[in-house]
């Protein structure tokens, strides 16, 4: 079982950016796909951005061209950077192991703590 630490978020204004990280303990981290979900309030978790093992990335037509994912599988730590941030970027944000390229099926792990983004004025 895989243990997954988000950080980064916080209180940011629009037009703003922030970092978020991922770690995750185990030695078989590099060999899974990993993602980053979104949880609005009163909406359902999203996959917003995934990234496979070999560093092919996919991302929600919100944050296209606003949101980076990458990784560091020496560290075995996935990033999300998120520029240009709009209040609708609100929520709280979580990375796990996708099982599918849009996230509709249960993610491979236990969800961890998530990090809280609000994107307000």
């Amino acid at each position: 079982q895989v243990q997954l630490v988000e950080s980064g978020g916080g209180l940011v204004q629009p037009g703003g950016s922030l970092r978020l990280s991922c770690a995750a303990s185990g030695s078989i981290f590099s060999i899974y796909a990993m993602g980053w979900y979104r949880q609005a309030p009163g909406k359902q978790r999203e996959l917003v951005a995934r990234i496979t093992s070999g560093g092919s990335t996919n991302y929600v037509d919100s944050v296209k061209g606003r949101f980076t994912i990458s990784r560091d599988n020496a560290k075995n730590t996935v990033y999300l950077q998120m520029n240009s941030l709009k209040p609708e970027d609100t929520g709280v944000y979580y990375c796990n192991g996708p099982r599918d390229i849009i996230g509709t099926m249960s993610p491979f792990w236990s969800w961890g703590q998530g990090t809280q983004v609000t994107v307000s004025s």
